[in-house]
Parts: structure tokens; sequence; C-alpha cells
């Protein structure tokens, strides 16, 4: 069993990863979550190559019961959860009248309502203890809609306003709640294949590096209780906001 835990529930080739190896070489456990486990091998065996403890699990975090089952077995089998993160994105873009019903859905589970199972099942392991860390992921899409972003918009609205009651409501118990705004670019293959102009930008600091993400989260968990940071935005210098 581990001393401590770190939960990262979208724990994913960039930003998710970043915050994974982070959190491990800080001598934390690191449970790494994805909907497909086979997609976290590299992951895996890169926390492990740094002398990091990795526990890779898939899971559908829009799935209660799975998700009820994921948080049980960690604290049973690998440690008491001292930091959550949550990082899903489900970033698209559709033309409001191309925007079906179940694309919305299914951003707003991804998004939000996953969000609120990662939340939930924290509070619930981590209020006994009065203490841990739980920091939800969002985006500039947090606090302004843009162009054909409905749905994005719709669920990282709902995830920062679960963030702001969640922390309002645990904070006086001891839990630190933080919601991050990742306001930019972020360097990662996916940037660099759909937007080669934004990705050249790499060479002058104009897009986020990950590592550079993971330790901001990093500076959150180890805040004093009588500083905390709520809501943290990451841009980079050049971006206009």
């Amino acid at each position: 069993m581990a001393d401590k835990v770190a939960l990262v529930i979208g724990a994913g080739d960039a930003t998710g990863g970043a915050i994974a190896r982070r959190f491990a070489r800080e001598g934390l456990a690191a449970v790494i979550v994805r909907r497909d486990v086979e997609h976290l091998s590299d992951l895996t065996a890169a926390i492990q190559a740094e002398g990091g403890q990795a526990h890779p699990f898939g899971v559908d975090a829009r799935r209660e019961e799975p998700m009820i089952e994921l948080f049980d077995r960690v604290e049973r089998d690998i440690g008491p959860l001292e930091a959550v993160v949550f990082n899903i994105g489900a970033n698209v873009r559709f033309p409001i009248e191309e925007t079906t019903a179940r694309v919305y859905t299914k951003v707003w589970e991804m998004a939000a309502f996953a969000g609120f199972l990662t939340g939930r099942e924290a509070a619930r392991r981590m209020l006994p203890r009065c203490r841990g860390t739980i920091i939800f992921t969002g985006a500039t899409a947090s606090l302004r809609g843009g162009s054909g972003f409905s749905a994005f918009a719709g669920a990282k609205f709902a995830l920062r306003a679960l963030a702001q009651s969640m922390a309002r409501e645990l904070g006086p118990k001891g839990i630190h709640v933080a919601h991050t705004i990742i306001d930019g670019a972020i360097d990662t293959a996916w940037i660099a294949e759909n937007f080669p102009e934004r990705h050249v930008l790499k060479d002058r600091d104009g897009i986020l590096n990950p590592d550079h993400i993971a330790d901001a989260y990093w500076m959150l968990h180890s805040q004093p209780r009588d500083a905390w940071t709520h809501e943290l935005d990451l841009r980079p210098w050049m971006e206009t906001f």
C-alpha cells in the first residue's frame, strides 16, 4: 500500500500524462485512467522508468458504477487518495445548426457529468480524513463561449460551476478544490497536425508546455491552507485575452 495516491482521470499523452508523472516524481502512487487501458502502456512505462509507481485503469468516467468501483478499489488496494485531477477535454467544434443532440449530450457527459462523478467520489473518500486536493481542468470555454463551441462551452461552464460549489462546501472541511483555465494551445501532436501555424510558436514559448502545466498543478496541491488558490489561469506570454 502506498502512503499517498494521485488519481488522474483523463491521463492522456500530453497534459494528463505530465500531471501524473509530476505527482509520481514527488512520491505519490499515480493511478492513471483512460477509457482504453491499452493506451496507458507508454505512460505507465515512463512513470516506472523514473522510479515512480503507476497503476493504469480502463474506465469510462461517464458511468457511475464503474467510477464508484474505481475509487473503492484504489482506496482498498493501492492507498489513500491525496490528490484527484479531472482532466477530460471533449473539445469539439460544430456550427449550431449541425450540433446534434447526441453530440451535445456526449460532450456534456464527458466534460461535465464525468467531472461530477469524479468530484463526488473524491469528496466521499477525503471528507473522513479532512484533507485532500481536487483539481478540475478548465479551458477558455469555461469563461466564454466561442463560435462553434456551444456544446464544449456548455459543458465547461457546468464544470466550473461544479468546482465553485464544491470549493465553498468542502474548503471549510479541509479539502482544497481548484479549477484551472488552460487558455491557449498546448504542445500536443494534435495541435501540430491540425494547427501547424500555432505549433511553430513552440520555439518562442508561444504554446503551453504540458510539463509546465503539471508544475502548476503540483503547486496548487502543495499550497498551505491559509493561502489556497481556487482558480488559476495559465496562458503563454503572447496569448491575447
